[in-house]
């Protein structure tokens, strides 16, 4: 399986989980649903953004379109990274969690990178 075809299903698998059932997600990624009702509603929303991005991604032909969606996937990649860093320096979530975002974030990212730079 091509690096692309990888990251495009493992962002199809994380957005089900997180579609379907968002509350294990957050405990998944040490987030307290418990403590804020209003999580699974952003959950799905990040559910539905990485499946639709992971779908398109194997729909679209080989070449330029495809290397535009995974482009567009690094950028949100890159985004959830930060936002790992801005939650350790806001103080909203604990510290082992803000990691645990940022580095997937960061992991994603590489990863599409990296796919992109094989492709």
């Amino acid at each position: 399986m091509d690096p692309i075809t990888g990251l495009a299903y493992g962002r199809i698998s994380v957005g089900a989980l997180c579609l379907l059932s968002p509350k294990l997600a957050a405990r998944l990624f040490l987030l307290d649903p418990k403590s804020n009702p209003q999580l699974p509603y952003l959950g799905r929303m990040f559910g539905s953004r990485e499946v639709a991005l992971g779908v398109l991604t194997l729909a679209a032909p080989d070449g330029e379109a495809r290397r535009r969606l995974v482009q567009a996937g690094v950028a949100v990649d890159a985004a959830d990274a930060f936002t790992g860093i801005a939650s350790v320096v806001s103080g909203s979530v604990p510290k082992k969690t803000a990691l645990l975002l940022t580095v997937a974030g960061v992991a994603s990212t590489t990863t599409g990178v990296l796919a992109l730079q094989e492709s």
